[in-house]
């Protein structure tokens, strides 16, 4: 049987076969394949087809027969150019993207160029640095060598025996087996070993090819490390000693950190810490100790503590007893006081000539002014006028704390008000001299001696009823008696002999404070000694600054402001307090620090001040507030001293039932976060004497926060206390219209338990309140479910006749009951 079994093969019709393959089998057995080799079909084209596709004719569009329905040849010709203009574009791309790809690689390859030459010009920096180094190490070595080679000589020069004389008196020739000294072999091994010292060196530090492919010399020894290491060695070999431990004297404040203590002592911090282990304290270094532990520490390692405070760095303002040769004379302060509308400002603009009031509001002085005057006689004046509002007490306390000469004010017609007994106290505390001036005299109801005859009630004996106290006759309108009154002034100014130094740095007090919006922060200061100029550096309070100007009282820059004499002060960092110093320091630094410190010191003190010092207090405070209704305010004044004013004015209204919260209060104008703050705790905006900016009115009328603008304080309390009323529960009032006595009950299907009463005084009411009395003990208190007059309901029994009530929802009613008839009122209550 043959391997084909008479079948054709596989293949082609009439393809060739290329040839057989033998396979193998398992068992040895064999089978012989054929295989065939499949050829490619070649295409003839036919005669003249070539000739028509070149001539661009209907071939190069393909045969029509096998195109899609409906495309035409000028379709077809359309399909090919943008085949063809897509296909250059492409190839344009692809060229533009090679030539940017290019570029890219090109201008990578200039930046590592750049770092490479850097890095290259580096290490030959870092190279120079270590050759100059390995030179300096090798001269030294050479040096080294050299002595001791010279040393060896001479010792052995000094140890060898004589030598012996020949016959001729010359030195005996060595023979030729003598061995020679081995002087050049000798050095010739110290030049080795100093040359292989220097190849070490050398070497040492630097990153080779062999240290970096085994992944070591990764981070090499820095050129001072070093430069200690060659130190330590050479102190080694010369036997020096190391330097002798200095001791000093350690500032320590009440609390230092361990590591700060350490830096102090120049002693290790482990060490530190360690001594204060054996101490059993068990801290780190970043632990704060107290003082006492700190000098123990000190005094352990054999230094010296000197103890310091915080409150030390004040000490730089030094208050410097002057000398009488130094003392000038100044001019007086004089503070015009008095009551409201008795006519202070009106009497200070008639001496010095101008017209204040007219530009107050309310016709009332809200700030303190310091103007300075000068007589006929030459002599000048600096007075200050402060407000006459009881809500302006602690700026009256100012005036009069800085103050020679108080000049109380009391109006003829008016006589002695509160505000004038509360100058009078301020003058007594601040113990000045002071002079009245009884103003208005030329009105007609005006009665000068009912004033005296008042001031004796307050210890105030003037010189017509036999007293001390100068009083003068005057009249603000027609002028009279002003020249009697500066006389008396210059008087008792001459008297008191005031003097102070120019000559020294500054001293004065803040007499106002306020915010302006072109220029910052401004205070009106009067300087107490010294001279204050332009370009002194000064802190105030809290608040530090230098003198960028210095404006005088009319309104012009000066360079410099003496004693006793009034300016605004341009260039302080931040508002400060009506009240506070200023002193001049010598250093930006000192006055920063001060400042910090005072700051600090402040915020120590609100805290401790604010802070429950029990859980217990914490709790009943809690639970106190928690009855207590509070109506936030958010308060912006012009001024500090306004400022102060309007909220110590506001924190005096309230009750045990409702008071007022001060939110924040500053100075200037009302701005964006002050909107924030007051829609956050929904407080009303009070703004005294400033407006809000465009971009607080815009965010005000978005977040409906009310903003409120005064200019009388009148108003603003009055208005506040309003509105804190609003807070207070409504007060409910009885009034009793009625008594009824109860004779008989009667059981009513569907009504329940009816009375029948006697009204026995005044009249019962269907809509009143009515309170059961048995045995003149109330059992029950409601409202009536009926009332009626026979059969017929009414609205109202009067005293004398019958009716018969049921109570609502309450039937446990006897004969010889009591009824009480009354009504409720509710009384709308107001602070007082």
């Amino acid at each position: 049987m043959s391997d084909t079994d008479g079948k054709k093969p596989l293949g082609l019709g009439g393809a060739p076969r290329s040839g057989s393959v033998k396979q193998s089998f398992s068992h040895g057995r064999t089978k012989s394949v054929l295989v065939e080799t499949k050829r490619k079909r070649v295409v003839v084209p036919k005669p003249g087809a070539s000739g028509s596709a070149a001539g661009g004719g209907p071939a190069r569009l393909g045969d029509p027969s096998k195109r899609p329905a409906g495309i035409t040849d000028a379709e077809m010709e359309r399909r090919l150019n943008a085949l063809k203009l897509a296909k250059a574009r492409e190839a344009e791309d692809a060229e533009r993207r090679a030539a940017e790809e290019r570029q890219r690689e090109e201008e990578r390859q200039r930046r590592r160029e750049e770092i490479e030459a850097k890095d290259r010009e580096e290490r030959e920096r870092v190279a120079a640095l270590q050759a100059k180094a390995e030179e300096e190490e090798r001269l030294k070595a050479l040096a080294e060598a050299d002595a001791r080679r010279a040393d060896a000589a001479k010792r052995a020069e000094a140890e060898a025996p004589s030598p012996r004389q020949a016959p001729g008196g010359g030195p005996v020739p060595a023979r030729p087996g003598t061995p020679t000294p081995r002087k050049a072999e000798r050095e010739r091994e110290d030049r080795d070993r100093v040359g292989k010292g220097r190849e070490d060196n050398r070497r040492s530090g630097k990153l080779t090819l062999n240290d970096a492919l085994s992944g070591e010399g990764g981070r090499t020894r820095s050129l001072a490390a070093m430069k200690r290491k060659q130190e330590k060695a050479r102190q080694k070999t010369m036997g020096g000693q190391r330097a002798e431990k200095q001791f000093r004297d350690v500032r320590i404040p009440e609390t230092i950190v361990v590591s700060e203590l350490a830096n102090r002592m120049t002693e290790r911090a482990a060490d530190v810490v360690k001594s204060l282990m054996k101490m059993g304290m068990m801290v780190t270094m970043n632990q704060a100790i107290d003082a006492d532990t700190a000098e123990l520490v000190i005094e352990e390692f054999g230094h010296r503590a000197v103890r310091v405070s915080d409150s030390d760095v004040e000490q730089v303002i030094q208050q410097v007893e002057d000398k009488d040769t130094d003392l000038k004379t100044r001019a007086p302060v004089i503070t015009i006081m008095g009551h409201v509308d008795h006519g202070k400002t009106s009497l200070l603009d008639a001496l010095r000539k101008a017209n204040v009031v007219s530009g107050e509001a309310g016709g009332i002085t809200q700030h303190i002014g310091a103007y300075q005057v000068k007589t006929e006689g030459g002599t000048t004046l600096t007075f200050l006028d402060t407000p006459g509002h009881a809500a302006f007490t602690s700026m009256r306390a100012r005036g009069a704390q800085v103050t020679d000469i108080v000049v109380l004010v009391v109006a003829a017609d008016d006589a002695v008000m509160p505000q004038t007994v509360e100058a009078i106290n301020h003058a007594k505390a601040a113990k000045v001299p002071m002079i009245v001036a009884i103003n208005k005299v030329d009105k007609p109801g005006a009665n000068p001696t009912k004033v005296r005859t008042d001031l004796l009630q307050h210890e105030i004996v003037v010189e017509e009823m036999s007293g001390d106290v100068q009083d003068v006759e005057v009249s603000a309108k027609t002028g009279q008696g002003l020249d009697n009154l500066l006389e008396a002034i210059a008087l008792q100014a001459e008297i008191l002999e005031l003097t102070a130094n120019p000559d020294r740095a500054a001293s004065g007090a803040v007499i106002e404070a306020k915010l302006d919006v072109g220029r910052g922060p401004v205070a009106t200061v009067l300087v107490q000694n010294g001279t204050l100029k332009r370009g002194d550096i000064f802190v105030v309070g809290e608040q530090w600054g230098k003198v960028r100007a210095l404006i005088n009282d009319q309104g012009e820059r000066v360079n410099e402001a003496g004693p006793s004499v009034p300016v605004e002060v341009l260039g302080l960092n931040g508002t400060p307090a009506a009240g506070d110093v200023l002193n001049v320091v010598e250093t930006e630094a000192q006055a920063r620090e001060i400042a910090l410190y005072r700051e600090n010191a402040a915020k120590d003190k609100r805290a401790a001040a604010g802070a429950a010092t029990t859980l217990e207090q914490l709790m009943a405070k809690a639970k106190a507030d928690k009855d207590v209704a509070e109506l936030p305010v958010l308060v912006k004044a012009d001024v500090q001293g306004s400022a102060e004013a309007i909220v110590q004015a506001l924190e005096k209204i309230g009750n045990d039932e409702v008071r007022v919260r001060i939110l924040h209060y500053g100075v200037g104008a009302i701005t964006d976060t002050d909107v924030g703050l007051a829609e956050a705790s929904n407080a009303p905006i009070i703004g005294f004497n400033v407006r809000a900016n465009a971009s607080a009115r815009n965010s005000a009328n978005q977040k409906s926060v009310e903003i409120r603008y005064y200019s009388i304080i009148y108003d603003l309390v009055d208005d506040i206390k309003d509105a804190a009323s609003g807070l207070l529960k409504n007060e409910i009032r009885e009034h009793f219209i009625g008594y009824a006595t109860i004779k008989e009950t009667f059981k009513v299907t569907g009504v329940g338990m009816v009375a029948g009463c006697l009204v026995t005084e005044g009249v019962a009411r269907r809509s009143a309140g009515v309170r059961l009395l048995r045995d003149n003990v109330v059992i029950h208190e409601g409202t009536l479910k009926t009332l009626k007059r026979f059969k017929d309901e009414v609205k109202e029994v009067i005293s004398g006749q019958e009716c018969g009530m049921a109570f609502e929802r309450y039937e446990d009613i006897r004969a010889g009951d009591v009824i009480e008839i009354f009504e409720r009122e509710e009384v709308v209550r107001k602070l007082a």
